[in-house]
């Protein structure tokens, strides 16, 4: 694990401009491939291939040093002009840093209420991306030529809506469209158009599709709180017996 927090702090540091091909930064990065190559060796031959590659981190770290060889390669054996490409996945080893969620308290529950939280989500995301798409044609159709560089074509539209729904400069649009007209009419319209894009997919959609995410992921605790009122209520009931028995005992 320090190994990879020393790897993802020097990946950190190359891409400065001023360190980006330093020579000390580039060798340290090269042998921390090597570092994690013979680990993998070391780790197979201890434990057996088969039983290596029973472990599923085991294969995600072995996936993730076979993707940053050629960046090593290349190095030793510069046989390519142009090898940012090969540079790129030097950062596929900055994904080991998943590693560090194994650490998390309740890992299993947290995975579990994320996994519903997602297959509770998808019917509330599926609405906002028809809704973010029907209200980009009906925003291009209406503003492609008031304001091309927001709502010039339906693809650059609908992230234009997308930041609407995310509240991000609604104002400032609204403002830039506004300021381009002398028609009270249209401005009149234009205000209430955009403050209804907002209400539809800001307030009320994304605030939907949060409710939904958290109350499913939240839902274990819920349920363990049922659980322990039920006992209680439970036990309520048998001293109730008990006490009613003990009453009519001493009549």
């Amino acid at each position: 694990m320090i190994a990879i927090l020393i790897n993802a702090l020097i990946i950190f540091i190359m891409y400065f401009p001023s360190w980006k091909h330093h020579p000390w930064l580039e060798s340290a990065d090269h042998l921390l491939v090597l570092f994690f190559l013979i680990e993998a060796i070391v780790k197979m031959r201890a434990l057996g291939t088969k039983a290596y590659f029973a472990s599923a981190w085991n294969r995600f770290d072995f996936i993730i040093v076979m993707g940053s060889l050629p960046t090593l390669f290349v190095f030793f054996f510069p046989i390519l002009p142009d090898t940012s490409l090969l540079i790129v996945l030097r950062l596929f080893r900055l994904i080991r840093l998943i590693r560090f969620i194994q650490f998390v308290p309740h890992l299993n529950q947290v995975m579990t209420g994320l996994t519903r939280a997602l297959q509770a989500s998808i019917f509330v995301v599926l609405a906002l991306v028809f809704l973010n798409f029907l209200l980009a044609i009906f925003t291009c159709h209406f503003y492609a030529d008031m304001a091309p560089e927001f709502f010039g074509n339906p693809l650059v539209s609908a992230y234009s809506i997308f930041q609407l729904f995310t509240l991000e400069g609604w104002n400032e649009i609204v403002a830039i469209i506004t300021a381009r007209t002398e028609n009270h009419f249209i401005i009149g319209i234009t205000r209430f158009y955009f403050v209804v894009v907002i209400l539809l997919g800001g307030i009320f959609g994304l605030s939907l599709a949060n409710a939904v995410f958290v109350d499913e992921m939240t839902m274990d605790n819920n349920q363990d709180l049922e659980k322990k009122i039920d006992g209680l209520q439970q036990e309520i009931t048998e001293l109730r017996r008990l006490i009613e028995r003990s009453v009519s005992s001493d009549k």
